[in-house]
């Protein structure tokens, strides 16, 4: 029998009741602001026009774009064990919406949607119009009031690849009456690291008893997709220069890493850096910044040829960071020379075959990045002048760059159990399959 709901969640839940009024106004100023879809705009508040598909529903929540995308994997490995079912995917953001709408394109079966705020109101809303069949949260996005709807209606939940860091745990417990409360709902829980797990086992049998083995989803999935016709016109302009692309930067790391390899860029072998910033909309900002170091800077969005002169490709575009990893040489992955931010997944470019650079702010990521400093299939710079003697090292050096490409393709293979896992643990909650008569 769990414990009586705490006050703290009951007095949440009244306040986010009153806030529900004032949420439209909200959602506009974040609108105002480009964070807020101006088309579906009404599914942050539970509503929808998308009519519910008939059957078994799995609903899974990812708040943005890695989340979002880790998920895929295990979708298909549903689909191919229950074909009955269908999928609801829910992020938060914008960007998730646009990466994912590529992504989807060619996938049946599965409907996107923005997942509604955490006011009762909107919360009921949802739920009323999608009624799922099973709930799968992705890594620490957890709302009280939609969790505590889905255990009012005894909708099962599971938490997948959860992500529990120090400084969340520290959060947690100066509410811990609250988060055991809500986390001991849950049918299931994965959590994606062994530090994680350990946190949420502290909180007691009521958690502890609904772990299971961890598994980490963002290990999982396909190489980034390839756009030949785009990737062959790059070549052909870029010609035989080297590449080094800097992939998901946040500000302050454009001019770090444009910096550091100044002299490496601006060599008479002129390689080419090609920035991917993680948020396009700074790429105005981002050039201007990059133009005042002395750079000369070619901007995908605005269809810029790169010439012989060009020493920095800006590219502002959305969904092209596998075609950008295939032309690498060098990948430097970002998120990780900046506070705050914590890393980036590597993996996306160790499946094609890259060995990663990278900075000393990794919490995000620690575990996946201590494997890659264990194997040989990255470098860690601490320093403008380590990043600028690996990247120089690299490029005189192709034997060592394909042998550390080798290591880095083979540990993005190695987890190969965790799909068939997250299957066994997941079966249970779902409901049975229809005979082969009613499913024909």
């Amino acid at each position: 029998m769990r414990s009586p709901k705490p006050f703290s969640l009951t007095a949440y839940q009244w306040l986010m009741s009153l806030f529900h009024t004032q949420a439209p106004f909200v959602l506009r100023r974040r609108l105002e602001r480009g964070k807020e879809d101006p088309i579906r705009f009404r599914e942050r508040l539970g509503r929808t026009d998308t009519p519910r598909p008939s059957g078994t529903l799995i609903w899974l929540h990812g708040v943005s774009v890695g989340e979002s995308l880790s998920v895929l994997p295990v979708i298909e490995r549903l689909k191919a064990e229950r074909p009955d079912v269908r999928f609801l995917l829910t992020t938060s953001t914008t960007t998730s919406a646009e990466i994912l709408a590529k992504r989807l394109a060619t996938v049946g079966d599965i409907t996107h949607q923005y997942a509604p705020i955490d006011t009762p109101q909107a919360v009921a809303a949802f739920l009323d119009h999608w009624q799922p069949d099973l709930a799968i949260f992705i890594e620490s996005d957890l709302w009280p009031n939609l969790i505590g709807a889905l255990q009012k209606r005894g909708i099962k939940h599971a938490l997948l690849s959860a992500r529990i860091t120090e400084k969340t745990y520290k959060g947690w417990m100066r509410l811990k009456e609250a988060i055991t409360y809500t986390l001991s709902g849950f049918d299931l829980i994965m959590a994606q690291d062994k530090d994680s797990e350990a946190r949420l086992k502290s909180l007691g049998d009521p958690v502890a008893r609904h772990v299971a083995p961890q598994a980490n989803l963002k290990t999982l999935g396909a190489p980034l997709e390839d756009d030949t016709p785009t990737r062959e016109a790059l070549a052909a302009q870029i010609g035989a220069r080297q590449v080094i692309v800097a992939a998901s930067t946040h500000p302050t790391e454009e001019a770090y890493i444009s910096s550091a390899l100044e002299t490496i860029i601006k060599s008479p072998d002129k390689p080419l850096l090609i920035i991917v910033p993680r948020h396009p909309t700074r790429a105005e900002e981002i050039r201007l910044d990059l133009e005042a170091l002395g750079f000369t800077v070619a901007q995908r969005s605005k269809t810029e040829v790169i010439t012989p002169d060009t020493q920095i490709y800006l590219a502002d575009t959305l969904g092209e960071l596998g075609v950008f990893f295939r032309l690498a040489d060098v990948v430097i992955m970002a998120g990780s020379f900046s506070t705050g931010i914590g890393g980036h997944n590597p993996l996306e470019a160790m499946r094609l075959s890259k060995a990663v650079i990278f900075g000393a702010e990794l919490y995000n990521w620690q575990a996946v990045y201590d494997d890659v400093l264990e194997l040989g299939a990255g470098w860690k710079a601490s320093s403008r002048d380590e990043l600028s003697l690996i990247v120089e090292q690299l490029l005189v050096n192709p034997q060592a760059r394909e042998a550390a490409n080798t290591l880095a393709r083979r540990l993005a293979r190695k987890d190969g159990d965790t799909l068939p896992m997250v299957w066994r643990c997941l079966e249970p909650l779902l409901p049975p399959a229809p005979a082969q008569d009613e499913a024909a």
